[in-house]
């Protein structure tokens, strides 16, 4: 088995992404079919897909994928939820056998709201619950995972390349109005199940490329709130360092960009608009430990939009591109030719400058 260490390639990863300004609904093919001119940034120890609106006869309900290692823990798990939601459903994620996926472990969901009287009970809001759910299982339950949590979308996610993983998991067959993709190069942790991207809490999730230098101190600051970081990966912790400033401080996708990826000081006080100024240099003077450093290109996905952002040197690579009422974001223009040949408006954002496009509101 090849693990970190063995090879290494300094700007691997690929992270693709589709969005329909519209809400109009797409299948997972293109974005499958993307990451096939993009295979040599990955070495086939990960690959995973976010996709949005793809549950709609469910949307009320928290999707919960999750990875078991027996049946017997699965029951456990699944007496654990009964105890505070509700269930729906539960059901075997459908899969496609295929030589090139090995070792898969059980992967079920389950369609779940928390119960108002647990939530009566601890005075707490769903979201939170939920999460502080998501973490309790994922840090107590040995053999558990949930990799999945949010409303009306899901992860999909395994060890392979993603051409191979989308096929796996039938994507194909799945209609969203947003989908993200990640093909991983594992730099500093092995490759599992379990440590493929997409990373998501509650309906963030977040492809991507890079290295961060600063996860020792963004992970020691993140978890005084209550998150726990247990796979040793940045991506995870940009993933609750983003839930916790968009969701718990009530940051704008803008504002949230400015912190992880704060400009420097001397472009902050060369700012002309004293409120930009000021705004500026509060968001680095309340929150510099979520500051990330090193190189990387995310795409987050959320509920209704996805936003991409570069750090702030620009040391990983980011095209975007434009066609009708559809964004293209990739690692390379020619993942955004296989989706979109007649793209238009292909650009590379700056470093720190984040792209965020939205659905138009009551779209879907």
């Amino acid at each position: 088995m090849v693990r970190e260490g063995d090879v290494r390639i300094p700007s691997g990863c690929a992270i693709s992404a589709v969005i329909s300004r519209t809400g109009r609904r797409m299948t997972g093919r293109a974005v499958i079919e993307s990451m096939k001119p993009m295979h040599d940034r990955s070495n086939g120890l990960g690959g995973g897909f976010a996709g949005y609106g793809i549950y709609p006869d469910y949307k009320d309900f928290y999707a919960f994928h999750m990875f078991f290692d027996c049946r017997d823990t699965r029951k456990k798990c699944e007496a654990f939820l009964k105890e505070s939601f509700e269930v729906v459903k539960g059901e075997l994620i459908p899969t496609r056998k295929m030589p090139e996926i090995t070792d898969e472990p059980i992967i079920w969901r389950y369609f779940v709201t928390p119960l108002r009287s647990v939530l009566s009970d601890l005075q707490l809001d769903e979201k939170e619950f939920v999460a502080r759910t998501v973490m309790k299982i994922n840090t107590e339950m040995n053999g558990a995972y949930v990799f999945s949590s949010g409303k009306n979308m899901g992860t999909f996610k395994a060890v392979g390349f993603p051409e191979d993983v989308g096929i796996f998991y039938r994507l194909d067959e799945y209609e969203g109005y947003s989908w993200t993709a990640h093909g991983r190069y594992p730099t500093n942790t092995p490759g599992w199940w379990g440590g493929a991207h997409p990373f998501t809490l509650l309906d963030y999730s977040v492809v991507h490329n890079g290295e961060i230098s600063s996860y020792d101190a963004n992970r020691r600051y993140i978890e005084m709130f209550g998150y726990k970081c247990t796979l040793q990966t940045d991506t995870e912790v940009i993933t609750y360092i983003l839930d916790y400033l968009l969701r718990r401080q009530g940051l704008t996708p803008t504002e949230a960009a400015n912190v992880i990826a704060a400009p420097f000081w001397s472009t902050i006080e060369s700012k002309t608009d004293e409120y930009e100024r000021e705004k500026l240099r509060y968001l680095r003077t309340v929150f510099p430990s979520l500051l990330i450093t090193g190189p990387f290109s995310i795409v987050l996905g959320f509920d209704g939009g996805l936003m991409a952002l570069n750090d702030r040197l620009k040391l990983r690579s980011m095209v975007v591109g434009e066609k009708d009422d559809r964004v293209f974001i990739a690692s390379e223009e020619a993942a955004i030719r296989v989706m979109e040949p007649d793209a238009e408006k292909i650009w590379a954002p700056s470093g720190g400058e984040p792209v965020i496009v939205a659905v138009k509101e009551g779209a879907f």
